[in-house]
């Protein structure tokens, strides 16, 4: 029985999506294709806050925050999903599941309070206009983005600590694409009441104050839109957090569902679903949901392409 515990520290199995080979290669070529898209779209609109200044603003530094982070959290999940993809059999060692857990939740943190964090400044710059530069000047940006990526560590550290507590005696294999708190406690042999707690308390707190914030800034955003007394006035301010709202809403339906429901209620093979949407389908919809949303965007990219063109 040592040796079997022994053997099963020492790696997990991790199932994968299919079993189906011409699934596995519709899935391949899917997903890489979605990969690529992604890395291209964010790092392209990184560039473009960089050199055009006049995306030089509180709102594009934080676009820029969360382009790095939706290039990130997949570049922790697709990897190793598609070696899962090209193989009969997954393996991840054990250290290597749980650095995998704590960046995906770390990111994951990161991303739900930065956010918050814009639609704060949405309402700043929509209800405050005049006091706009003040409020969110260099030094307070760079605060508060700081400030989701230092709270992210501490949350996920939290979490994988109380995760790697525990003994897997019943099996290796982990249903899923990738080592997530969900399927690591089904295959458990500990108790995991403390954890579902955690998971329910410390990710309601977080997700919560964070969509709190939100809804608190888009209310006095709507209130002072409505005040507005031209059409063309109100059409114009919404459509600076249109792209924000979208994006929010879909961050926010798809973590919800995932995590803020108790452990008893999962469905592993639905939360895979939510999982492939939330990890590899919205990072590569957000750039080009800013981009395509967004007037300041599309007509800076028209212009650079002009000057391209012209010089």
């Amino acid at each position: 029985m040592d040796s079997k515990n022994q053997t099963v520290l020492k790696d997990f199995i991790l199932m994968g999506l299919s079993n189906n080979p011409r699934v596995k290669l519709f899935l391949i070529i899917v997903f890489i294709l979605v990969y690529c898209t992604t890395l291209t779209g964010n790092c392209s609109l990184i560039v473009l806050t960089r050199i055009i200044r006049e995306l030089h603003s509180p709102m594009y530094m934080f676009i820029c925050n969360l382009s790095i982070l939706d290039i990130t959290i997949p570049s922790v999940t697709v990897p190793k999903m598609l070696v899962g993809l090209l193989s009969e059999r997954c393996h991840i060692s054990y250290n290597g599941c749980f650095t995998q857990l704590y960046f995906y939740h770390f990111l994951g943190c990161a991303e739900c309070l930065l956010l918050s964090i814009m639609g704060y400044d949405r309402y700043v710059a929509i209800c405050h206009p005049l006091h706009y530069p003040q409020i969110m000047n260099k030094d307070a940006c760079i605060r508060l983005a700081s400030s989701c990526w230092i709270t992210g560590i501490i949350y996920s550290s939290v979490h994988t600590i109380l995760t790697a507590s525990l003994s897997f005696c019943r099996s290796r294999e982990v249903n899923h694409f990738f080592c997530d708190m969900p399927p690591l406690l089904k295959i458990s042999c500990s108790d995991t009441t403390l954890n579902e707690i955690v998971i329910l308390s410390l990710g309601g707190v977080v997700a919560g104050a964070s969509f709190l914030l939100t809804v608190i800034s888009y209310i006095y955003i709507i209130s002072a839109i409505l005040k507005i007394r031209s059409a063309r006035g109100r059409k114009k301010a919404f459509s600076t957090c249109a792209a924000h709202l979208t994006v929010v809403s879909i961050f926010y339906a798809t973590i919800i569902i995932m995590y803020l429901r108790p452990q008893s209620s999962h469905s592993l093979q639905h939360d895979k679903m939510l999982s492939v949407f939330h990890n590899v389908i919205t990072p590569m919809l957000n750039p080009f949901i800013y981009s395509l949303r967004n007037k300041d965007v599309k007509d800076s990219i028209r212009k650079l392409f002009r000057k391209k063109m012209m010089g």
